[in-house]
């Protein structure tokens, strides 16, 4: 299973045989592999991507010190996926080309919460 960290940047649209078609703009890494668990030390595989960059004053010691390891600067987004084996090591840099042209991905968002806000 591959997969890569985004951010949502606008919307958009475009024109197709006279068609219009929304379209959701998304800033896909890079990302960089900031730690690879195995199933002989954490017992199950697994590879952790650290996403967009975050200031070092608002970084926890443990997690700069997480993130040293893999030379790199305080990210503000670290999500694990799964049984990825994508072939890299701690540090690499990874980006869309891991993906081809035309195959099918599944995304998953998460979006702002708004409370109670009712009627605007």
């Amino acid at each position: 299973m591959k997969g890569i960290i985004g951010k949502k940047i606008g919307m958009t649209s475009i024109f197709d045989n006279g068609r219009n078609i929304a379209v959701t703009i998304v800033e896909a890494g890079p990302c960089i592999v900031s730690q690879i668990k195995t199933t002989e030390k954490e017992g199950y595989n697994s590879t952790q991507l650290a996403f967009e960059e975050k200031k070092e004053k608002n970084t926890p010691a443990g997690e700069a010190g997480h993130l040293k390891k893999a030379n790199t600067t305080p990210k503000k987004k670290l999500v694990e996926f799964r049984d990825a084996d994508l072939g890299k090591n701690i540090g690499d840099t990874i980006d869309v080309t891991i993906f081809n042209e035309g195959e099918k991905v599944d995304i998953i968002g998460i979006s702002k919460g708004k409370g109670f806000q009712g009627v605007v």
